[in-house]
């Protein structure tokens, strides 16, 4: 048994890991999108915030939507709570309040990347040396997962931490999805096969899904092909079904899991149908809103059923 404030602070660790590595992957994939864009094609960094839903806090902070602005809002800004460097001082924290029940290299990990980011955050504003940033904060987040992987006991901290990376991740996940669609909803007719076609490979390419999928799907890429696999298949890590999968069997190692593992069948049984990328239409992005909402009552419920005790409680 684990005290409720310690299992709710790995929670929260393992969903500020997942955050930061979210974030480094949407500014580099969204940095080579834009490279990659036919010249007459015209896109603004602005969408990622609409992609994070933080429109509101960014024109607080901002009144320029430029790419320096957008890309110091989510990496750096002390004042937006999700940030990069937000996510990692929560990540530290977390760690450091549970330091006797994770290996005792996750903190020695945990420091270096947290002061490897402050000292070269520049390097990530600035275009010229972004991707080494970016890629070097990503593999320091791997690091410590893999640490956690390789050296943890398979006790009620390791699940906690396993849901909550998998929820953050699925959240991330219908996120990308959702500002692809908008994005491919909002394009001209004419161009719409051709943005497709740039579109769809690196939302794969931010989920590091882009050779699975050339491998399961055995076919070119197309939305619909690529939403389906991002959603529907068992065996990537990073789709929607397998984080679902993974949350699902964690609570059931814990007390009191009936309700959650309820929410995330309901989830896993709708199938929705795609049988062309005509289909990721409105109603499509509805359904993902739906998703959206699943997953925050998923949260609610974890912590009302083992965070919400009293002081000395057990989760």
């Amino acid at each position: 048994m684990m005290l409720s404030r310690v299992a709710e602070r790995l929670y929260w660790s393992a969903r500020y890991l997942e955050r930061v590595e979210n974030t480094a992957r949407l500014v580099s994939v969204y940095d080579d999108l834009l490279f990659d864009l036919p010249k007459d094609i015209e896109m603004s960094w602005f969408n990622l915030i609409e992609t994070i839903r933080g429109e509101e806090t960014f024109e607080q902070r901002y009144k320029v939507k430029d790419e320096r602005n957008v890309v110091k809002f989510l990496l750096a800004d002390d004042t937006n709570a999700n940030s990069m460097l937000s996510s990692l001082k929560m990540v530290r924290e977390n760690i450091r309040t549970t330091r006797d029940v994770v290996p005792k290299e996750t903190w020695e990990l945990v420091n270096e990347l947290g002061l490897y980011a402050q000292q070269n955050i520049k390097q990530g504003i600035n275009r010229s040396e972004r991707h080494l940033f970016l890629n070097t904060i990503i593999e320091g987040c791997q690091k410590i997962i893999g640490l956690l992987a390789g050296a943890m006991s398979r006790n009620s901290g390791w699940h906690f931490l396993i849901m909550g990376r998998y929820l953050e991740r699925a959240d991330m996940g219908t996120r990308i999805l959702d500002a692809a669609v908008s994005l491919m909803l909002k394009s001209d007719p004419d161009t719409r096969l051709q943005l497709g076609r740039v579109t769809w490979a690196k939302v794969l390419k931010s989920q590091s899904a882009y050779f699975d999928y050339r491998r399961t799907v055995r076919t070119s890429i197309k939305g619909a092909k690529a939403v389906q696999f991002l959603m529907n298949d068992t065996c990537f890590p990073r789709s929607l079904a397998y984080c679902f999968g993974q949350i699902g069997e964690s609570a059931t190692k814990l007390p009191r899991a009936g309700l959650i593992t309820a929410q995330i069948d309901k989830v896993l049984e709708f199938n929705y149908p795609l049988d062309s990328s005509e289909d990721l239409d409105e109603a499509f992005h509805d359904h993902l809103n739906d998703i959206q909402i699943a997953i925050i009552e998923i949260n609610h419920q974890i912590t009302e059923n083992w965070f919400h005790f009293r002081q000395g409680d057990a989760a």
